[in-house]
């Protein structure tokens, strides 16, 4: 039999690969636990692996190198050198070049040599003895284990199709119980045609459900008419026996027929159902295949700058789609990037600042609600929200009254402004303002998922992204709203409420509601989206959707909640790429085109319409009051903001004690009005202090917060409160009346 040498050497490359990442991601394992012995057996037999296979496919260059690597995790294994820095930065020069040759292979050299320049440095650090006693053990190999085949990208030879090996997670049905399960190379491209194909079948199976719902109405209406026409020929001749026997016979038919559609439709429920899971999971990877490589780059750039950090990874088996992960992983290294650059101080700063002499950078991942969220953290100086607000008046993107009436949310929120940059000079590293815009474009716009940013200076920075789990079928809640049906992920969808009219709270120029103690905007979606019509108006009773953006919540006023469907989303043809408010459309009933709409255009529409009523209801006196409204949580704080502002009175914020403090130093407010449970310090804590600073003496300060005890309402006087108010009986009456009661 002829020997198919092309198929044996794809085969090489792509388990020379996997033993690559093998001896990379060991090496950086070993630099936090140096005397993992079994860990350095493994990195032994990779490198010896790659050796043996290359040199049965006459590929001399990988095999000298391959050789000169064994040669010095022997020596390490055996005692006879210490895996120090230089060594272990030999070995990941290896390791480059290993995968640089591979490159040349693949792409049909076979003749690379081996770099002589590294060749020397190794076989050298093969020879260098421990320093000390070198008192090592010296464990004997253990046989060796033959890889697992697991999902690797390889491609075929020259000008051959790319392709992806995919793992089925089910064994092929030839596998004998007790054997490890097989794996089937499936061309990448013919993979994504199935799980198109399932989106469709799904998309289609709900208009399927929906016409057997029609052929229902039919049977009744049939049923009904045939009742009324016996009822009036029962008493009439007897001629018109063999037309009412016809008509029952019709109905009876179409009575089995709806009956027959509907039990193949359950059956077919479930066996769509198992479709789409099987063809989903086909095409889902961990996530660590996008995480583990950030580890070298990470340790790189950290070298590279003169920074100490420990960099974490965790939740690397958590799976999304991988087409989702083929588009993360530079929105990664951009917010890494960023973290390492405006985040993460060097070693002198933070002994400085009293903080741990490396920092910590922490790569996670978790399920959550049908969802993955990734988060990265960093312990940092965290984000200056007076830097962000100076550059966007420097660049002239607001004006200088709107900067100051952001707040912090809004502010953190201008990084992902295309250009914005608060880095002083223009590095290698970050600087040009070109990072975070893209990964607010990739991550919102094309992934259809959610960045949240939850920093305070000096307490560094935490990213989370929320993503779908894949970008075949997405569910979707379907409303009605001035005659039109539009889309809702639900991946941003809360929860849906009925509501008496009465308890929509109506302010000047803006409407709320009170949920489980929170004070949550409401505004029409008819209003939102330019439509005729007022949802709320005319009616007892009003329903409402409420949506999140991040940590930010807003209740939409809608006609009628149609249900939940899974769906194929298509992306808007060319010419309506600016439709902000539009993400994608579906299609619904009769081939109609329904819009999903774009949510944190929805939060953005609502800001604006907010801040045109507080413009048009501001009230201009002589001489305006002054009130600081100290809350963590965004949506009462806006929501009293805007009552008071509606009042006359001016209005600054504050998100903690902290920077309430901080702002009282400049400002001698007329008023104070804080929650008590917030970071950093709490209410009581803030109002104590005030209390201390000669100014704020008699300062007149309302608590407003959920603790409704006795004993709370207590303390809030001891410290120095005049009024204390339950947020579960907060209403705008009772606000304002007793802010006028203290200061007018």
């Amino acid at each position: 039999m002829a020997f198919d040498h092309s198929k044996f050497l794809a085969r090489f490359v792509e388990e020379a690969r996997e033993h690559c990442s093998r001896i990379s991601e060991g090496l950086l394992n070993l630099e936090k636990t140096p005397g993992d012995t079994e860990m350095i057996n493994g990195l032994f037999r990779s490198a010896h692996t790659i050796k043996g296979s290359s040199r049965m496919m006459k590929l001399v260059g990988v095999t000298e190198l391959a050789h000169k690597m064994e040669d010095v995790l022997d020596a390490v294994r055996g005692g006879k050198i210490s895996l120090a820095a230089s060594v272990s930065d030999a070995l990941f020069r290896g390791v480059d070049a290993l995968s640089a040759m591979l490159e040349k292979i693949t792409a049909g050299d076979t003749s690379s040599v081996a770099p002589e320049a590294l060749c020397e440095e190794l076989a050298r650090a093969a020879e260098i003895p421990v320093t000390g006693n070198g008192d090592v053990p010296v464990i004997a190999a253990p046989p060796a284990i033959a890889p697992k085949k697991s999902v690797q990208l390889v491609p075929n030879a020259p000008g051959a199709e790319q392709t992806t090996t995919a793992s089925l997670d089910t064994p092929l049905p030839i596998v004998a119980k007790g054997k490890p399960a097989d794996y089937l190379r499936i061309n990448a491209a013919k993979l994504d045609d199935l799980i198109r194909l399932m989106g469709e079948i799904v998309s289609e199976h709900g208009r399927f459900r929906r016409h057997i719902a029609t052929l229902r109405d039919i049977e009744r209406a049939t049923a009904r008419h045939l009742k009324v026409v016996d009822g009036r020929i029962a008493t009439g001749d007897s001629g018109h026996d063999s037309m009412i026997d016809a008509g029952a016979a019709l109905q009876l038919s179409l009575r089995h027929s709806v009956r027959a559609m509907s039990d193949a439709s359950l059956l077919q429920d479930h066996l769509v159902a198992d479709l789409q899971e099987t063809s989903l999971r086909m095409r889902m990877q961990p996530l660590s295949t996008v995480f583990e490589p950030l580890r070298r780059t990470v340790r790189d750039l950290a070298y590279e700058h003169g920074k100490d950090i420990d960099f974490i990874v965790e939740g690397g088996d958590t799976e999304l789609d991988r087409k989702i992960i083929d588009r993360i992983g530079d929105s990664l290294m951009h917010m890494i990037r960023n973290s390492l650059d405006h985040g993460l101080e060097s070693s002198e700063e933070r002994v400085a600042l009293g903080k741990p002499l490396k920092g910590s950078l922490k790569l996670s991942a978790f399920y959550d609600s049908g969802c993955v969220v990734i988060s990265l953290n960093d312990d940092g100086r965290g984000l200056s929200v007076d830097k962000i607000r100076e550059k966007a008046l420097a660049k002239r993107l607001f004006e200088a009254d709107t900067l100051a009436a952001m707040s912090r949310a809004e502010l953190t929120d201008l990084i992902f402004m295309p250009g914005f940059s608060t880095s002083p000079i223009i590095t290698d590293l970050s600087g040009r303002g070109v990072g975070m815009d893209v990964v607010n474009k990739s991550v919102v716009d094309e992934l259809k998922g959610t960045i949240v940013i939850d920093s305070g200076e000096g307490a560094g920075t935490t990213f989370l992204l929320r993503l779908p789990l894949n970008l075949a079928v997405f569910p979707l809640f379907f409303v009605s709203v001035s005659g039109k049906n539009c889309a809702i992920p639900a991946t941003s969808l809360v929860e849906m409420l009925s509501l008496q009219r009465a308890e929509v709270i109506e302010i000047v120029n803006k409407r709320a509601i009170r949920l489980r103690e929170q004070i949550i905007p409401v505004e029409s979606l008819a209003t939102l989206l330019k439509l005729p019509g007022e949802s709320i108006s005319g009616t007892d009773e009003v329903l409402i959707v409420i949506i999140k953006d991040g940590e930010e919540r807003l209740g939409l006023l809608v006609d009628e909640i149609i249900g939940r469907e899974e769906m194929v989303v298509k992306p808007l043809p060319v010419h309506l790429k600016n439709l902000r408010l539009v993400s994608g459309v579906t299609i619904g009933e009769r081939d109609s085109i329904i819009n999903v709409l774009h949510i944190p255009e929805l939060f953005r529409q609502s800001h604006e319409i907010a801040d045109s009523g507080r413009r048009v209801a501001a009230v201009k006196d002589a001489r305006v009051q002054t009130v600081l409204v100290v809350d963590d949580s965004i949506n009462p704080r806006e929501i009293e903001k805007s009552i008071l502002e509606a009042y006359g009175y001016a209005v600054t914020t504050a998100e903690d004690g902290e920077e309430a403090l901080e702002k009282t130093r400049d400002i001698l407010f007329d008023l104070v009005i804080t929650d008590v449970e917030m970071p950093r310090l709490d209410g009581f804590s803030l109002t104590k202090r005030l209390r201390s600073d000669g100014r704020y003496r008699d300062v007149p300060i309302i608590i407003v917060t959920s603790l409704e005890k006795e004993e709370d309402k207590k303390r809030g006087i001891t410290v120095g409160a005049n009024a204390y108010i339950v947020k579960g009986a907060f209403d705008q009456s009772n606000l304002i009346e007793t802010v006028r009661n203290l200061i007018g």
